[in-house]
């Protein structure tokens, strides 16, 4: 609904530029939005404030003129100037009677559109060591990073989903430890068991699988256990092919994949990091002191310089992440997008200097960081914390296996990422309408019902009817049901330029209450065809943007419930 009116604006500004009334590269970033009142409109535009100094007039009389250079629209009931000089729009019925049309002409792409213009975008999420189970912040990464990627491709770009591996340094040194303290008969309890080791239940399952000799198939990968004890390396490698495939099995059970699996190792074993250091002190970025390598990040706004490499020749963690991102720019991705959790705030700022220091033409802003914050899961009124399995963390497993995963998956993106978010276990097991996907879900079963009931009573819908009909939608709560259905397009578009998909999930709540009131307010299966038939496409194409919206945040659109 936006976009055309954006177009008609444009067309007026083109029409005053051409009379003389502005300057020709008169050009503002205006807006187009809902007012928060109704009675101020369907949407307000701030077009003639931006534009007014340019003209030398005031904001309220350049907006008359503009509004009388508006070109004629039948999706344009009326409009006023208010205020210091908004332009108010009121759309007439038929604008909002299109889109019940466009949502079922489209179907599963109604929303959609292509302003990524196929451009390649890559979002990296989860990233977990694979040191053990994942947990429920684990959980978290995997579902916003999935709905980014989701909506992101929902807006035309072309997006490659990667999750980044550590697969080298002191914690899987830990894992292979403790591995091979359990396969020779130790127990985290003994006094020789390593100082940093993993105590968790699934430390004795690899140490198991790996003395039996079993053979773990992961990613085109396998990797067999060679029954050592005493072959640390190799424990090493099947420690990490078991839980990767664990930890595989877990995303995949939550409904998330990926396109790319990056090997930290792989940096090292291509000379990458290596090399990205060369291309830093080339381009007269670094300096020596103290017998450490350091870089110049405070040319690039860190409040100080960074060890790069330490006076033992080992590298600090932040210079593999800016060879990784270089990979990411050398691959093809025009913009890369990382989501991790807020306790990684403080080395985003060093690899991004990283990245400029380069000189290798890399955007100021790349990687655009998502941060997400803590998940505290209840039950019982009372906080979670311990999986016998893991040891020492509520694992993603068991919280799927405790709420199911639609509504894991809603309650873990229902919040903005930056904010802390409380899991309720007993809410989300509740068939109830204080139950947020529940509520959703229970919209579109209704409509498919009301679709089944409609054929049992031999009341055959007639689309092209229904559709021809639609101007007999005058009642208050259809008029709600219309504007409520004509916001999802612009919702997928700002859940991509914002990178907050929990927009779409508010939508589909707004949606659903719309939808229920509306649905208790109006009988559908009437006698007279004419409103039966309107009445079931306004359903018919709420229960497609219910489905198409579900669908972006990985959660089903049952049809019975």
């Amino acid at each position: 609904m936006k976009a055309p009116l954006r177009a008609l604006i444009d067309q007026g500004i083109a029409a005053l530029r051409a009379a003389g009334t502005l300057p020709a590269d008169a050009a503002p970033d205006f807006v187009v939005e809902r007012p928060k009142d109704r009675s101020h409109g369907d949407f307000a535009s701030n077009a003639a404030m931006l534009l007014a100094k340019a003209a030398r007039t005031n904001p309220r009389a350049l907006a008359q003129q503009l509004v009388e250079a508006l070109p004629a629209s039948p999706d344009i009931a009326k409009v006023e100037i208010a205020g210091p000089g908004f332009i108010n729009f009121h759309l007439s019925a038929a604008a909002y009677q299109r889109e019940v049309a466009k949502a079922i002409a489209d179907g599963a792409n109604y929303g959609r559109n292509a302003s990524g213009k196929g451009v390649r975008a890559g979002v990296e999420y989860v990233s977990a060591n694979p040191t053990g189970p994942l947990h429920v912040g684990h959980g978290r990464a995997a579902a916003i990073g999935d709905c980014i990627a989701r909506v992101l491709a929902a807006n035309g770009w072309d997006v490659m989903r990667e999750f980044y591996y550590n697969d080298a340094g002191a914690q899987i040194d830990n894992l292979a430890k403790s591995v091979q303290a359990r396969a020779k008969g130790l127990g985290p309890d003994d006094a020789s068991w390593p100082q940093d080791g993993y105590r968790g239940d699934y430390i004795k399952d690899v140490a198991t699988a790996y003395l039996n000799g079993e053979t773990v198939e992961f990613e085109n990968h396998s990797e067999t256990g060679a029954r050592n004890a005493d072959d640390l390396d190799a424990i090493r490698r099947f420690a990490v092919a078991y839980l990767r495939r664990e930890q595989n099995l877990d995303l995949a059970a939550f409904g998330v994949g990926f396109d790319v699996y990056f090997l930290e190792s792989s940096l090292y074993a291509n000379d990458k990091v290596e090399e990205t250091v060369r291309e830093l002190i080339a381009h007269g970025h670094t300096y020596e002191e103290g017998g450490a390598l350091w870089l110049r990040t405070t040319d690039f706004g860190d409040d100080k310089d960074r060890v790069m490499r330490k006076s033992d020749g080992s590298y600090t963690y932040f210079v593999p992440d800016v060879a990784y991102h270089r990979s990411k720019w050398q691959r093809g991705y025009k913009r890369a997008i990382t989501e991790l959790g807020a306790d990684h705030h403080g080395s985003l700022m060093r690899v991004k200097a990283g990245l400029q220091a380069l000189d290798a033409g890399i955007p100021a802003g790349y990687p655009e960081y998502v941060l997400h914050q803590m998940v505290t899961v209840m039950r019982g009124g009372e906080e979670v914390k311990l999986s016998k399995r893991a040891g020492s963390y509520f694992t993603l497993r068991d919280l799927i296996e405790e709420a199911g995963r639609d509504a894991t998956r809603w309650f873990l993106i229902a919040r903005k990422p930056d904010s802390q978010l409380t899991f309720d276990i007993d809410l989300a097991r509740q068939q109830s309408n204080d139950n947020p996907v529940f509520y959703v879900q229970y919209a579109h079963a209704r409509v498919c019902s009301l679709m089944r009931q409609a054929a049992e009573k031999d009341l055959a819908y007639d689309q092209a009817n229904g559709l021809a009909n639609l101007n007999l939608l005058d009642d208050e709560s259809s008029q709600a049901l219309l504007v409520e259905l004509s916001r999802y397009a612009e919702t997928v578009e700002s859940a991509a330029d914002t990178l907050e998909p929990h927009l779409v999930s508010i939508y589909l709540r707004d949606l659903a209450n719309a939808f229920h009131t509306w649905y208790h307010a109006t009988p559908v299966l009437v006698d007279n065809a004419a409103v039966r038939d309107a009445r079931l496409a306004l359903s018919a194409a709420t229960r497609q943007v219910l489905a198409n919206g579900l669908d972006l945040l990985g959660v089903s659109a049952p049809e019975t419930m």
